[in-house]
């Protein structure tokens, strides 16, 4: 099962550091967000990723096509012009970087990858936030609910999709982005999808998936709620990137389960 990561937004509510990197470039730890993100599904066995590339995407092309030069202690001779990697620290990842467009919404960035996932079964997530979620566990719940689409629910304060959930059979009766109020269900970014979902995906760059796309689902009974009651923050700001660093620096990231 591969794994698609949305990494192509401006992230304009992290301007601070997104003027010259991506959002999902921004290191907690001396490492990009999106690298963080990678090892937690590659810790479920999760090894081959699309991401989902737009604005600033050769930064995101070149750290993986050198990543043993970002990664590993190197020796250069510049005499005969050769490279000699030390102490490799290798991932098993194949890692497919699709550029879909500098303002494509994210919609639009999911139809634009549909080749590259074929028709199977695949993950999906945002490339701006970590969670100490049991991805296979979600899969496996996914597979039981007979749903084409099933999104992780998390219930923090309220500024986010919110989801109406059947807390018997976990089936979510309607979508809404940002309704609102406080203490809804919302969305966590962290989605199992079977290929049925393209087809609830418009041709045309202007979608955006959690719209449409995730309202009709939910409309048509189609969407199941995976229940996390764990650890989950999205970097939206630079006080969400100085406070993911601090729990790093200090031996207590929660989303670090690899």
């Amino acid at each position: 099962m591969k794994a698609v990561i949305l990494a192509g937004g401006f992230g304009t509510r992290l301007s601070e550091a997104t003027t010259s990197i991506p959002k999902p470039m921004v290191e907690i730890g001396g490492k990009p967000i999106l690298w963080h993100i990678m090892k937690a599904y590659n810790y479920y066995g999760i090894n081959e990723f699309i991401i989902c590339c737009g604005y600033k995407q050769y930064i995101i092309k070149e750290y993986f096509a050198n990543y043993f030069r970002h990664n590993c202690d190197l020796t250069v001779d510049l005499s005969n012009n050769t490279v000699q990697v030390h102490d490799s620290h290798s991932e098993n990842w194949k890692v497919t970087m699709v550029d879909t467009g500098l303002n494509t919404m994210t919609g639009g960035r999911i139809k634009r990858i549909q080749q590259y996932v074929g028709n199977e079964p695949f993950l999906l997530t945002y490339g701006d936030g970590v969670s100490d979620l049991n991805i296979a566990d979600s899969i496996k719940a996914h597979q039981e609910s007979g749903c084409i689409l099933s999104v992780t629910a998390y219930k923090p304060g309220g500024k986010f999709g919110a989801l109406q959930i059947d807390l018997e059979t976990d089936k979510v009766l309607s979508f809404q982005e940002k309704p609102d109020g406080d203490r809804n269900w919302i969305n966590a970014g962290f989605f199992v999808c079977e290929p049925e979902v393209f087809d609830f995906i418009p041709d045309g760059d202007n979608v955006t998936f959690e719209r449409k796309p995730l309202e009709n689902i939910a409309r048509a009974g189609k969407m199941h709620a995976y229940r996390h009651n764990g650890f989950w923050k999205p970097m939206d700001t630079l006080r969400d990137n100085n406070e993911l660093n601090e729990m790093w620096d200090a031996g207590e990231a929660p989303w670090k389960v690899w």
